[in-house]
């Protein structure tokens, strides 16, 4: 396609709507719980469904389990099996407390039948107090001088990236990435570091999501996003690209505060550290925020890491 062309009767643009789809839930009637949803994990190249699709899912549930302005403010998720791709998740809403300041919800996903992913999400009123966040301690070139994964990936191939995984890649996740110091799509580029950082953005403006403010959809967008880079930091000092043959990697459990809310349809800094390594196992950290350095949410994520 030339610079300036509409897309082809064979091409299609991306879209973050693979996002709002995943996070659009069906209420069902509860069998274990108080309340039930259900929703669809998204495409991939992979043998199981991405695993932001079940942290984001699971957040949008428990957010439309509380109806009293309380946000969102932390959240502790396992993943105990893999889930089917393109198939029902149905959630299921505990409803452990209701406080005047606090609520808190367990969120456990069942799939044929059995568990894979069980969470507790606490809600917060929100009170006066201080404020402070740690700041940004290194430059990152801006996002528009750095090339997107389309771009780094259209004159490239090896290892085990197949055509379906370039253009999963590229444009089927939903969000531009792009990577500082490099990607690690096919090899480590740059220095073999514990650390990176990653420049997000929704391909196109996100839209509405039933249930769910306009402020939740965005928190969602936060949870659903995080896991695809997570783990890349302890990659990175492994030297272990994506598709290094044989490596197989998988989410062991994840946790994430949200600090304050803030749009996600600009450019976000995902800045990230590799903090542990060690019997088949990784543990990554991540910072999010925005171009003027508020500082929204933090992840920690331990992975499965099983090199070939």
């Amino acid at each position: 396609m030339t610079a300036g062309a509409g897309p082809t009767a064979t091409e299609t643009l991306p879209t973050s709507a693979v996002f709002t789809a995943a996070v659009t839930l069906t209420p069902a009637d509860p069998e274990h719980f108080d309340l039930a949803f259900t929703a669809v994990t998204q495409p991939c190249p992979w043998p199981k469904a991405y695993g932001g699709d079940l942290v984001a899912q699971a957040a949008a549930a428990a957010m439309r389990s509380v109806t009293d302005g309380k946000m969102l403010h932390s959240m502790h998720s396992y993943f105990l099996r893999p889930a089917d791709i393109g198939a029902s998740v149905r959630y299921e809403v505990e409803l452990l407390r209701d406080g005047r300041g606090y609520s808190t919800r367990q969120v456990r996903g069942y799939q044929n039948g059995k568990p894979l992913y069980v969470c507790l999400a606490n809600f917060a009123a929100g009170e006066p107090g201080g404020t402070f966040q740690a700041e940004l301690t290194e430059a990152v070139p801006d996002a528009g001088d750095l090339a997107g994964a389309a771009a780094y990936l259209a004159e490239r191939s090896g290892g085990s990236m197949t055509e379906a995984t370039k253009s999963y890649w590229s444009g089927g996740r939903g969000f531009d990435m792009r990577h500082v110091p490099g990607p690690v799509y096919l090899t480590v580029e740059g220095e073999r570091v514990p650390h990176q950082a990653v420049w997000l953005k929704p391909f196109d403006p996100l839209r509405p999501v039933g249930g769910l403010t306009d402020a939740q959809r965005d928190l969602a967008a936060l949870a659903y996003v995080c896991d695809y880079t997570i783990l890349e930091p302890v990659l990175r000092v492994l030297d272990l690209p994506w598709a290094k043959p044989g490596l197989i990697t998988a989410s062991l459990d994840h946790a994430m505060w949200f600090h304050r809310t803030g749009p996600v349809d600009d450019w976000l800094l995902y800045v990230q550290e590799a903090v542990a390594a060690d019997a088949g196992r990784g543990l990554g950290t991540g910072r999010f925020f925005t171009r003027d350095h508020r500082h929204l949410a933090t992840v920690v994520q331990e992975g499965m890491i099983r090199p070939a």
